[in-house]
């Protein structure tokens, strides 16, 4: 597959992610639109890269199986290429 081919297949998904301090300090971030897609963290750094993280994993099956993938603009900006 040539990058011309690579570059026609990509897509950008923009969802938001929304953060929240716990009462002890730690962080959640939390992608509404993808239910279930929550992570804790000791900052809120940890707390949006355990998030991505998860992010791409629930994006990927949901690739795979040929689901709809939610698009908003907002925080997070994933390049995916269909598999």
């Amino acid at each position: 597959m040539s990058l011309r081919e690579s570059e026609a297949r990509r897509t950008t998904v923009k969802l938001p992610i929304e953060f929240e301090e716990e009462e002890d300090g730690r962080w959640i971030a939390e992608i509404p639109l993808l239910p279930g897609v929550m992570a804790y963290g000791d900052t809120k750094a940890d707390a949006h890269m355990h998030v991505l993280e998860l992010a791409l994993r629930v994006l990927l099956e949901k690739i795979k199986r040929g689901e709809t993938v939610p698009a908003e603009p907002a925080e997070l900006d994933l390049p995916l290429q269909a598999v």
